[in-house]
């Protein structure tokens, strides 16, 4: 077993594993929303209502790089710009521009059949993320909630029982939280995601998954999908 990184086949790195791994040794499979089970990063689109996709957008990658070290006020700032979209526009979003990435279906379809429960855990919003995981037949969600008065956003987001923003110290918080509901170790535990604030739940998990990431991202993962679908995991995992 290489601990330096190995191309196991094209567009597929692996290191610090020793392919095939077996599917029903885990129990629980996690996943980031956006640019991960989605092909959009959701509040940059929205903001293109307001006609400040290019500000969000920058913003939105520097903390995917992990350039902006805090990804709640860097969460707050992009959601402050989205102020008086209309609802419809979310709409409009969800129904013209957010598609599954490939291999997003099989994958989570494979995943449930060998027994894991699922989960999303998204620093992106519920108004998308209950959907994706309703189309999805996703288990479990965590995500952000957008205030809205009167059709449109404020530009803030309403606190929950759990906490105020899901960052990535809350993906995983919230990946340990349900492996201890379960009994299981977070050993146990798959964890899929492309941006910095995916590493801390990824560091937890017993198998962490980089999906067409950012370069931080891919060096730290155990298995990095470079090309392809989701659903290429499957072959390192049987």
């Amino acid at each position: 077993m290489s601990p330096f990184p190995t191309e196991f086949a094209p567009g597929l790195v692996v290191q610090g594993i020793q392919p095939p791994l077996k599917l029903s040794d885990y129990r629980l499979i996690a996943f980031d929303m956006d640019s991960t089970l989605i092909n959009i990063e959701c509040v940059d689109e929205i903001a293109d209502a307001a006609g400040r996709k290019a500000e969000v957008a920058a913003i939105t990658e520097a903390a995917m790089q992990g350039v902006i070290t805090d990804y709640k006020e860097s969460l707050r700032q992009r959601v402050a710009l989205l102020q008086g979209v209309p609802v419809a526009h979310l709409e409009q979003v969800f129904t013209e521009r957010l598609r599954f990435n490939p291999g997003a279906r099989e994958l989570v379809a494979t995943a449930k059949a060998a027994g894991l429960a699922t989960l999303l855990v998204s620093g992106g919003f519920t108004f998308f993320s209950d959907r994706v995981r309703q189309q999805l037949g996703i288990q479990f969600g965590r995500a952000n909630v957008l205030e809205v008065q009167d059709g449109r956003l404020t530009g803030r987001m309403v606190d929950q029982p759990w906490g105020d923003i899901c960052d990535g110290a809350e993906k995983r918080r919230t990946l340990l939280e349900l492996a201890s509901l379960m009994g299981i170790a977070p050993r146990q535990a798959i964890a899929v995601g492309d941006g910095a604030n995916d590493l801390p739940m990824m560091g937890a998990a017993g198998l962490s998954v980089a999906y067409h990431a950012k370069p931080a991202v891919r060096a730290q993962a155990m298995v990095a999908i470079n090309s392809g679908g989701l659903d290429r995991l499957l072959e390192v995992l049987r």
